[in-house]
């Protein structure tokens, strides 16, 4: 799998830029603020409807512009597929699959599939828990694209549950009442989130684990466990967990009520990450703590691999967070991938083994070296 053009309109910093892409690795050079991430960014939304820097689209659209256009020529087992995808803040973004409208844009979802490596990385050790369900998630989506309804559904209606909550004190009997059908919606949906959860983090583990002795040979173990919410039993099908939802749902109820919040659900979920005995938050270095983050990021790229297609690999400014010894043993992991995208602020940051095709990005343009 790789990108073979990319083509933006009104995105970021760009105005327009037409840009060819091959496999192996491409490297981005360019002092910061002048674009080169934004080029990587754009294709890991088109794998993902998501930046990897901002929580919303808007900031995706130039200054001055009421809408951008992503486009990419994805070529996957020798198969052409154009992705258009038209970001208009305010309103619903638009999808086309070889020029034909989709009905949702997720539906072009699991065309593209990319591992982003990037300074922002660090928070999935030192961060909030959110940082690392949406790592997970997002690797749900990527091997099982259907999951993207489940999470904006599961999404949707948490959103309607903690609304009623939040009215309890003026909300009628009858309202009420309402609570045990968004009670039942949210345990069946949020029971297929942990069931592809569970199941993912089990086969990540000793991806994970393998990725971290390569990436920072020590005596250290790394081990990712789930925690959860809800009391869950030993069972794993997402029937069984759903009746772990809504039993944690009647058991709490009256908490939530008084609260005005739902307590419990995989949106209150963390990933626990370990070092040896202790956990990497708040024990780690940073350079433990990069070498976890990068681990995680390369058992993401294993994992999909074993799925069947390697997804491209983005390394977005990630060589200047880190010291000698982990940029070569992290540039010896990844140089044999099919498409390798680098962004760097300086040539001399990228290590020999990622030397290939090259781009200056400067003001917004975008030249080829020779």
């Amino acid at each position: 799998m790789y990108v073979a053009h990319l083509s933006l309109t009104d995105f970021r910093n760009y105005s327009a830029v037409e840009l060819p892409l091959e496999p192996g690795v491409t490297v981005f050079v360019g002092q910061n603020g002048h674009g080169k991430t934004n080029l990587v960014e754009a294709v890991g939304y088109l794998a993902t409807l998501g930046s990897h820097r901002v929580p919303h689209d808007a900031p995706l659209v130039r200054s001055g512009a009421s809408r951008s256009v992503v486009r990419g020529d994805v070529v996957r087992h020798g198969r052409h597929a154009l992705i258009e995808l038209e970001i208009t803040p305010g309103r619903a973004n638009r999808a086309r699959l070889n020029r034909s409208p989709v009905s949702r844009p997720r539906e072009v979802l699991g065309i593209l599939r990319t591992v982003l490596f990037a300074p922002e990385d660090l928070a999935l050790v030192k961060g909030d828990p959110d940082t690392r369900r949406r790592f997970l998630d997002e690797l749900l989506v990527a091997r099982a694209p259907r999951l993207s309804g489940v999470r904006q559904d599961y999404d949707r209606v948490l959103r309607q549950r903690n609304t009623l909550l939040k009215t309890a004190g003026q909300a009628s009997s009858g309202a009420l009442r309402t609570l045990d059908a968004w009670n039942e919606h949210l345990a069946r949906l949020g029971g297929e989130l942990l069931a592809a959860r569970l199941a993912t983090i089990d086969v990540l583990q000793p991806l994970v684990a393998k990725a971290y002795a390569h990436v920072s040979p020590t005596q250290e173990e790394v081990r990712v466990d789930y925690r959860s919410s809800v009391e869950l039993g030993d069972h794993t099908t997402a029937e069984a967990l759903a009746g772990d939802v809504a039993a944690a749902l009647t058991e709490r109820r009256e908490e939530e009520l008084r609260r005005g919040v739902s307590l419990v659900g995989p949106h209150r979920d963390d990933l626990l990450l370990s070092l040896g005995e202790f956990p990497a938050k708040g024990y780690a270095s940073h350079g433990e703590s990069w070498s976890v983050a990068l681990a995680l990021r390369l058992a993401a790229y294993d994992l999909l691999c074993s799925d069947g297609g390697e997804p491209v690999l983005i390394l977005d400014d990630v060589f200047a967070e880190l010291d000698t010894g982990r940029r070569s043993r992290l540039a010896a992991l990844v140089a044999d991938a099919e498409q390798v995208l680098v962004t760097a602020a300086v040539p001399d940051d990228v290590p020999d083994q990622l030397r290939g095709v090259r781009y200056l990005v400067a003001d917004g343009e975008v030249e080829r070296a020779e």
